[in-house]
């Protein structure tokens, strides 16, 4: 089992001196972290009494807290359940100096901002958590589980009912509670959408065939999608953008990813039993864009993405603009990599402005590192990973 002080976020947010508002899906462990963190209270709002009496009576909160001896932690967890608070933890924040430490966890940024929460600007530290670094499972990390079960830590850490859990995960958190939250009429659409989109998932969208197949208007799968991205349930990356006056034509489209590969499997029903071959490669290839992901956000490098596609056909995964350097990531899911394999970033090496170093990789599950002549190296996986983890330290 990963503890919360083993995660990188985790760790920061124990040492840390300023109040912290930390925001991921839901089971990616932030209850957890907070427990360990020993506060002196714990409010609760996933709890229906918690939360009713809170609702009922936000004042409650400073008089709780006003009872403490200080210095004192304070954690409120699932804030957006009861946005009002803000206020009240502001308040709290501002007459208690360094003395009270506040961490409140969020998991809709959606829910918060549509009840006019106050987000505490320059009071507090925003952080996200998200499932499991490689890194942070550690020795034993089993990838052929991580692509399956994705890597929730109750998931991937957990028994023969992991499946099961995971199972309703996708189908009471995603296909309900998050269909609530946004008053969807359409259930059946809903549904739909939910299943296009996994099964889209890492693609390049198109939108208007994403409404043919979901049976739904187009503006509505816009809407459905920056829900999940509100809802801290799917990421964004935008398509790269040329510097001026290029006269190559680039496929101007988003990618949109499920926030975690097991949980796209689940919603699916493909998280059960051996994954085909025909589905590692893509599920390989949002794994390794995920982990990017997640490890620009746990060491807070504010990496700027983007994907990459020519008209001709020529595709990079993941570009990545560090502020220092472009690192261009194309994914190949096999122990074997060819010349051929970089030839979409070596089509992206003619666009980069000379301005910034340009490093193209091919991150693959060989188990040794490659050079090609036109200078683009091929990275087993977790090599990339750590290599990655070692530019923002």
């Amino acid at each position: 089992m990963t503890h919360a002080r083993a995660r990188i976020v985790g760790d920061r947010i124990a040492r840390a001196k300023s109040s912290v508002l930390l925001l991921g899906p839901r089971q990616v462990g932030k209850s957890t972290l907070c427990r360990e963190l020993d506060p002196a209270l714990y409010v609760d709002l996933a709890d229906e009494s918690e939360y009713l009496g809170f609702a009922k009576d936000p004042a409650r909160l400073r008089r709780e807290v006003e009872a403490l001896p200080l210095p004192a932690l304070v954690v409120i967890d699932e804030i957006q359940r009861v946005p009002a608070l803000m206020n009240t933890v502001q308040s709290l924040i501002d007459g208690s100096g360094r003395r009270l430490r506040i961490v409140l966890t969020g998991s809709s940024a959606r829910r918060l901002l549509r009840g006019g929460a106050n987000l505490l600007p320059g009071r507090i530290v925003l952080e996200r958590l998200d499932p499991l670094l490689a890194s942070e499972i550690g020795r034993g990390f089993d990838l052929e589980r991580a692509l399956r079960l994705g890597t929730l830590p109750g998931i991937y850490h957990g028994d023969d009912e992991a499946p099961e859990l995971l199972g309703t995960y996708a189908e009471v958190y995603l296909r309900e509670e998050i269909q609530a939250e946004a008053a969807v009429r359409d259930i059946g659409g809903y549904a739909r959408f939910l299943d296009t989109i996994a099964l889209s998932s890492g693609r390049w969208l198109n939108y208007s065939k994403l409404a043919s197949d979901a049976e739904i208007p187009k503006e509505t799968i816009r809407r459905y999608v920056q829900l999940l991205e509100d809802s801290l349930i799917a990421f964004r990356i935008p398509p790269f953008s040329p510097r001026a006056g290029t006269t190559r034509r680039v496929l101007q489209r988003e990618r949109v990813l499920l926030f975690d590969v097991g949980v796209r499997n689940a919603i699916l029903g493909i998280h059960r039993g051996p994954l085909r071959p025909n589905e590692v490669g893509p599920l390989f290839e949002q794994w390794v864009i995920l982990q990017v992901l997640y490890l620009s956000h746990a060491l807070r490098l504010g990496w700027h993405f983007s994907s990459y596609r020519s008209e001709a056909g020529a595709e990079v995964d993941l570009v990545i603009d560090t502020g220092r350097e472009i690192l261009a990531i194309e994914v190949k899911a096999g122990r074997n990599v060819s010349a051929a394999d970089t030839r979409g970033l070596v089509s992206l090496s003619e666009l980069i402005p000379g301005r910034k170093p340009y490093r193209p990789w091919i991150v693959f599950r060989g188990s040794r590192r490659q050079r090609f002549e036109n200078g683009v190296e091929a990275v087993p996986v977790l090599d990339a990973l750590a290599e990655l983890a070692s530019l923002g330290g």
